[in-house]
This record gives C-alpha cells, sequence and structure tokens, in this order.
C-alpha cells in the first residue's frame, strides 16, 4: 500500500461549505486538499441549486414584467416571446463561470483539488476513488466534514427527473409543463414553481402544513398566500399527498384535506419535501462519529465532532440548510484549527426566498417570541405607504419588526416586498451581524474582508 499524502486539513465536500473552509484554512497557512466526485466544484448549491435557480428566476421574471407590466411604464414591447433553449443555455453558462471561478481560487490559495470519490477511515485517513478507478489515500491532521445533503424522496413517488422530479430535474425541462404540481410549499417549492409558473405553466402546490412557508411570521405567510395566488399560483395547504400513479405520459396524485379526498392530474410533479443529510463516504458508526435523531452529524459550537480533530459543517449537521450557513461554519471549524478563540452562532443567520415579492427573515418570529413569554411589541410598515415602491410599481408586502418591550432590542424581522433580500443587511448588521446570505450585499461583506486581507471569493 501506498504511503498516505499528508495535509494539514483535509476537506470532505466541495459545495459552499467545504470550499470556503478550505480556502480559509489555506489563507490561514495550512496545507489542504478538498475531496470532491463531481466534475465541478460547487456542490448542490452552485450546480443544481441556488446559482441555477435564481438565473431561471432572474430570467422569468425579466419575461414576465415585459409580458405584464411594460405597457404601465409605457414601453410598447411587440412579440415576446420565450425561447427556453437559450434561457437555459444561459442558465448553465452562469453555473459554469461560478464552478470555474471556485477552480481559480483554489488555485490562487493553493488547495489541492482530490478529484475523486472520498471514503473515510479511522485515523483522518481518506480514501479517493477516482474515475479511472484509481484509489489514492490522504491523511488529515484535521479533516472536515462537508459533505452536504440530499432531497428527501416519498416512499411512494421515487424521483425518475422525466415525471417525478427533485430540484435537479426542474431546473433542466427542456419544454414548459402544461400543469407543474409541486409538493411542499418551502423555499424550493415556491421559487422553482414561480419560475414555471411565469413561463406559462399552470402550477398546483400541495404542502400539507397549515400555511405555505412553514416556520416563517404568521404575518409574512398570510401576505405571501394571497400575492401568490393572485399571481396564478393554485395553493392547497393543510394538504396530504397519499397516493400516486405515475404514467408515460403524466402523473395522478391522490390527495387528503380533512375528510376530503381528490386527485390531481399533471405532467410532472416536483417533490420538494425537505432534505436530509448526506453522508457519502462516512460510515458513521464504524467510525464512532455521533448522529442526531435526523442523521446529522453532532457539533459543538466550533464546529467540532465527537471525534478528535474532526470538524463537520454545513446542511449535514443539520439546522437550517442554506449555503452562507455552511460559508461561516466553514470559516469557524478553519479558525478554530488554527488556534483563534471564534464560535459559530446562529440566531442571527439571515435567509431570503427570492420569489416576486421577495421574502427575507432574520431571528424570532412574533409566534416564537409570545411563547417565550417575553414582553415584546411589533412594528410594521406596508410597501404601499412607500414612495419609492410607488415609482416602481411595487406595492405589495410589508416589514414587520419584533422588539423587546423594555430594551428595544430587535428580535426578529421580517419582510416581503421588493428587493427586500439586500434591505435585510442593515437589519442583521443591527443584531450583531455574523454571516452574509446571497445577495447584492455579498459584495460589502467580501469588500470589508479585503480590507484586512482575507477577501474568499476573489
Amino acid at each position: 500500500m501506498t504511503t498516505p499524502q499528508t495535509f494539514d486539513v483535509v476537506v470532505l465536500g466541495g459545495g459552499p461549505g467545504g470550499y470556503v473552509a478550505a480556502i480559509r484554512a489555506a489563507q490561514l497557512g495550512f496545507s489542504v486538499a478538498c475531496v470532491e466526485a463531481d466534475r465541478t466544484l460547487g456542490g448542490t448549491c452552485v450546480n443544481v441549486g441556488c446559482i441555477p435557480s435564481k438565473a431561471l428566476l432572474s430570467s422569468s421574471e425579466h419575461y414576465e414584467w415585459l409580458r405584464l407590466h411594460a405597457a404601465e411604464h409605457g414601453i410598447a414591447v411587440d412579440g415576446v416571446r420565450l425561447d427556453l433553449a437559450t434561457m437555459m443555455a444561459r442558465k448553465t453558462e452562469v453555473v459554469a463561470q461560478n464552478t470555474k471561478g471556485v477552480e481559480f481560487l483554489f488555485r490562487k490559495n493553493k488547495v489541492t483539488w482530490a478529484r475523486g470519490f472520498g471514503t473515510v477511515r479511522p485515523g483522518n485517513l481518506v480514501d479517493v476513488q477516482a474515475e479511472d478507478g484509481s484509489v489514492s489515500t490522504l491523511h488529515g491532521t484535521h479533516l472536515i466534514l462537508a459533505t452536504g445533503s440530499v432531497p428527501v424522496q416519498l416512499p411512494f413517488l421515487p424521483f425518475d427527473e422525466t415525471r417525478v422530479l427533485s430540484n435537479v430535474g426542474a431546473l433542466a425541462l427542456e419544454a414548459v409543463p402544461q400543469h407543474l404540481i409541486v409538493i411542499g410549499g418551502g423555499v424550493i417549492g415556491l421559487e422553482l414553481g414561480s419560475v414555471w409558473r411565469r413561463l406559462g405553466a399552470k402550477v398546483t402546490v400541495v404542502e400539507f402544513a397549515p400555511t405555505i412557508l412553514p416556520g416563517n411570521d404568521d404575518d409574512i405567510t398570510r401576505e405571501a398566500d394571497k400575492i401568490f395566488r393572485k399571481q396564478g399560483l393554485e395553493i392547497h395547504v393543510g394538504t396530504k399527498v397519499t397516493g400516486a400513479d405515475v404514467r408515460a405520459d403524466g402523473v395522478t396524485l391522490q390527495c387528503a384535506t380533512g375528510d376530503r379526498t381528490f386527485s390531481l392530474d399533471a405532467d410532472r410533479v416536483l417533490v420538494s419535501v425537505g432534505r436530509k443529510p448526506a453522508l457519502r463516504g462516512v460510515d458513521a458508526a464504524a467510525l464512532g462519529l455521533a448522529l442526531g435523531a435526523r442523521g446529522e452529524v453532532l457539533v459543538d459550537d466550533q464546529q467540532r465532532t465527537n471525534l478528535p480533530n474532526v470538524f463537520a459543517i454545513g446542511d449535514v449537521t443539520g439546522g437550517k440548510l442554506l449555503a452562507h450557513k455552511a460559508e461561516e461554519e466553514g470559516v469557524i471549524a478553519a479558525e478554530v484549527i488554527a488556534g483563534k478563540p471564534v464560535h459559530m452562532h446562529h440566531h442571527t443567520m439571515p435567509g431570503v426566498v427570492y420569489t416576486w415579492p421577495e421574502i427575507a427573515t432574520v431571528g424570532l418570529t412574533e409566534g416564537e417570541v409570545k411563547a417565550s413569554g417575553r414582553a415584546y411589541r411589533v412594528g410594521k410598515f406596508p410597501f404601499s405607504a412607500n414612495g419609492r415602491a410607488r415609482t416602481m410599481g411595487e406595492t405589495n408586502g410589508l416589514v414587520k419588526f419584533v422588539v423587546d418591550a423594555e430594551s428595544d432590542e430587535i428580535l426578529g424581522c421580517h419582510m416581503i416586498g421588493p428587493n427586500v433580500g439586500d434591505l435585510l443587511s442593515e437589519v442583521v448588521l443591527a443584531m450583531e451581524y455574523r454571516g452574509s446570505h446571497p445577495t447584492l450585499s455579498e459584495v460589502t461583506k467580501e469588500a470589508a474582508l479585503a480590507a484586512i486581507g482575507r477577501v474568499l471569493h476573489m
């Protein structure tokens, strides 16, 4: 057996958490290898998640605005038509620019990309099987697990990416569906449902919870439900999918809400009922790695697992499955390895839903604060009363603050309206800003990091 190649830090997984952890560790002077089996870096987010979905959201917003709203501004546009192939090609090019950008960052920071599937063995050894079948072994003085998550399948409705789609298939359709049913009214379901509705599909959302966007503030979910229905989404909440018939020409779903049962027919179904940790290449039982009830790797506030010199970050650790959360956890892990007195906290972790209007949130909902028994006050302001919103023709939505009744400390902020993903950053800053979210405000964060010599994405 060949002698393992030793690095100070070996990162398993090249998604947003993994590649940022690798870059930050290299900036701190460590020798670093990042193991990634996919042909491109960036993980789910860059390849089949955040980036391609935002590209299609942007393109479909332009298309719908020209069709429905340009005339309101005195802009006459004739013959607007959809060229889906070109739109998809643009999405693919945007993804390629981002994946090539991560490769460049690895070269710049002298991070070794170990191309292949990594299998962890005791002693922080990682066997890397390349595409040609050859195997090499790496040893990491420290190991960072960043293996991500995978979409949850319904037992009676497995993905075939033809009729029954995950996010992967929903981002690669070659034609606009006549009727797309989205099972799950969360972030992914509403974003991708919005894309295909704008492009001409009938879209029906089926959500088991009493509201869409479960877990969000009640005022926001009520406003979102009203707006999305007005836009043309058909929404069934409090509804369970109990069975399915998948055929060559379409899918029929059996649904139940209360005592009523009914069926829905569609040519495509997007199943978006959540994601679960993916421990690919990590046999937790054999390694003695402690897991939680949902299969997530248990970590402390420094991203340490129960194994010595083994850290875990991102989706594999559970919690909110957000790319920017994974990035910040990657930075924390690298800096802890370097002996810096840092720790991770999540109470100011922002989240954005890139529907239109956008939805942005940070901190506790009013319901959570009320349940805690803490005295609080609520402040709300509608976009309909804002002059700039009127000039844009974007008056739907509101901004809501939940604050401590005595100290005025911001406990939570929840927004639905135009470009609220960018408005949220100043609130996060006021709540002890720790992380960023995928908006234009990331430019500000990276510029600030550059001022202290530790920019991550350039």
